[in-house]
């Protein structure tokens, strides 16, 4: 069967049918999935799916892209700069006491994601919630969930650094880097996130990422309700889909589809000591 690490079952878009659709995973060959947090409340939202359904296990964290709504989300308003750094110790706290739920496996997304703010004080208080909730890992000794975006060096940097401070376990989740970053993870012991893009037409670097490191480092993903692979691109996403990453994945290392199963499968195990 296949792991999905990564999804977002909590999400609005899946209101009308999570219910049936959650239900049915088995039938479709996938047996677990991971439910990621990215606020107090998509975290808070991740353990109560995982006490509804079996299969389901959840990661808390606050997204580098909702620092400043780092409470409810984008759509319940901003908290200035200041505030939201104040703020940074009660909400680990509470991070903190969410992860000692047995099924919660991990702490994320977080990370750094440069795409959209490009402010510099912006990106400083984005280092500053990652380095929190690094340690926050390291404390309650969970790997992490590692969001990246326009900022490859700076988050290879922090978790090279993680790694030899801390002992941090961690997958960098949706990996968009170059393929000799990748090789530089995997030296580290990490893993790389891989979904739907290895199936668009302009996901050449993800897929010579692919090409160069081996299975037994690479975790598979939907980012559900995101990034639906080819023929899906652009509708909503979703768990059933990821036997398309398997193909795809499947031809580039020359091996069989139930070979890339297995092989992520136990990856993830891995990661998330299950």
């Amino acid at each position: 069967m296949i792991f999905d690490t990564h999804t977002h079952y909590e999400d609005e878009s899946f209101d009308e049918d999570r219910g049936t659709l959650l239900a049915g995973m088995r039938e479709n060959n996938v047996g677990r999935i991971v439910n990621v947090g990215s606020t107090l409340k998509t975290s808070e939202a991740s353990i109560e799916l995982a006490k509804q359904y079996d299969d389901i296990y959840a990661s808390v964290g606050i997204h580098p892209s909702e620092v400043t709504f780092p409470i409810k989300g984008a759509d319940e308003g901003a908290m200035t700069m200041d505030e939201s750094r104040r703020m940074i110790p009660d909400i680990i706290s509470k991070l903190e006491d969410m992860s000692s739920y047995d099924k919660c496996v991990a702490i994320g997304e977080i990370g750094l994601d440069y795409y959209w703010d490009k402010e510099p004080e912006n990106h400083a208080l984005q280092r500053e919630w990652f380095l929190a909730q690094l340690e926050l890992a390291n404390k309650v000794k969970k790997p992490v969930i590692v969001h990246s975006r326009e900022a490859s060096q700076e988050t290879f940097d922090i978790l090279k650094d993680a790694k030899k401070r801390l002992n941090t376990s961690a997958v960098v989740h949706c990996y968009s880097g170059s393929a000799e970053m990748a090789i530089e993870y995997v030296k580290l012991g990490f893993y790389i996130g891989v979904g739907g893009v290895i199936t668009f037409k302009n996901g050449r670097k993800l897929r010579e990422t692919v090409e160069v490191i081996p299975l037994e480092s690479i975790l598979l993903e939907t980012d559900a309700p995101y990034m639906a692979p080819t023929p899906f691109r652009g509708k909503r996403n979703d768990s059933t889909l990821i036997r398309y990453m398997v193909e795809r994945i499947a031809e580039l290392k020359g091996v069989s589809e139930d070979k890339v199963e297995d092989i992520t499968w136990a990856n993830a195990c891995d990661l998330y000591g299950l």
